[in-house]
């Protein structure tokens, strides 16, 4: 059964535990700006979004990469870097519509959300549930039809 992350923006509180959670367990260091998720504040709004790789099906970046660097993990579904082989050329940022592939000054290749190896750890830190880790045939069928319900009764 493949997994992925499931993101509820309701729920998250911008407390940052998914991205001390992330950057520690990646880079040994507490520290959001080597995370691998990052939450996206709208302070007028009062709301908080995280947001991360969302392992695309049809993965630009791993298609983009000219040294195939970025492989599909058949346990996870993940697209990983392998460090060893990126040179760096960043054509995978550029290749990635929603911008969650991320080049490492510190090392010169990139980065990106490698669901860690089937144990998420921003989704174990959170502490509202407002990131899980889910089966992937989660659809979420039910809150939508609830959402149709509802817009069709406003009519």
């Amino acid at each position: 059964m493949q997994r992925s992350l499931y993101i509820d923006p309701q729920k998250c509180t911008g407390c940052l535990q998914c991205e001390m959670a992330c950057s520690y367990e990646n880079e040994q260091a507490f520290n959001p700006s080597k995370s691998r998720i990052k939450v996206f504040a709208f302070h007028e709004e009062g709301r908080f979004v995280p947001y991360t790789c969302t392992q695309c099906a049809e993965a630009w970046c791993l298609h983009a990469c000219p040294v195939e660097a970025i492989t599909k993990n058949p346990t996870t579904g993940a697209m990983e870097v392998n460090e060893k082989t990126c040179v760096g050329c960043k054509v995978c940022t550029i290749a990635c519509p929603f911008g969650t592939v991320n080049y490492n000054t510190a090392t010169g290749k990139v980065i990106k959300c490698d669901l860690c190896q089937g144990d998420p750890a921003c989704a174990k830190a959170c502490p509202t549930g407002a990131i899980t880790y889910v089966d992937s045939s989660w659809t979420g069928l039910d809150k939508m039809r609830a959402w149709a319900a509802k817009a069709n009764t406003a009519a």
